[in-house]
């Protein structure tokens, strides 16, 4: 079913650890109102042909794009996200060596149902936001800046021993826990399966 809006937009700051590089991740917090969420997906495929035509497909996630059109980006994210760092007058200065943290983000769309849909992706690295600025003519027209970020799987396995990059839940499927839906913003959603 189409989504017809977008809301409750996080972030949640990410630790690695030195040796594997394995994430821990920090309390969510809100990066800001969301306006638009836009996600490309890359593959990596190969096709082995044999008798004469193809004989296996194997397609996994390579990469992904993530643009974030939101409201606007205060201080504190845009020095956790892009590695901006203000000065001692409280100035948001960028420079050129900068490089944010990963970071996961969350947020949810509303069906045309009522319903939501809830969204983590495990590893987001941001670049430095784009703004569009324009002079106030006849009508006014909102400017709002746009944020892109690089969608990687993480390190941390999970337990079948495979390396998320998204995490996805749509309330009132079959078989949703409800839990999983109430605590969403509390922390990064951690998959589990059953043990064989």
């Amino acid at each position: 079913m189409a989504t017809i809006g977008l809301d409750r937009l996080y972030y949640a700051p990410i630790t690695e650890a030195p040796a594997t590089g394995e994430e821990t991740y920090g309390t969510p917090v809100m990066l800001a109102k969301a306006i638009s969420a836009e996600l490309s997906v890359e593959l990596a495929e190969a096709t082995l042909y044999a008798d004469n035509g193809p004989s296996e497909v194997v397609k996994e996630f390579k990469g992904g794009k993530l643009a974030l059109g939101v409201d606007d980006i205060g201080r504190a994210a845009a020095e956790k996200l892009t590695g901006a760092a203000a000065d001692s007058k409280g100035v948001l200065i960028s420079a050129g060596e900068d490089s944010g943290s990963p970071v996961a983000i969350g947020f949810r769309a509303v069906k045309a149902n009522g319903k939501f849909r809830y969204f983590w992706l495990y590893k987001v690295k941001f670049a430095v936001p784009s703004d569009s600025l324009a002079t106030k003519g006849d009508s006014i027209a909102f400017q709002t800046p746009k944020i892109e970020g690089t969608v990687m799987r993480r390190n941390k396995p999970d337990t079948r021993g495979k390396h998320p990059w998204k995490a996805e839940v749509t309330e009132g499927d079959t078989g949703v826990n409800a839990a999983a839906i109430t605590g969403w913003y509390t922390q990064v959603y951690e998959p589990t399966f059953p043990t064989s």
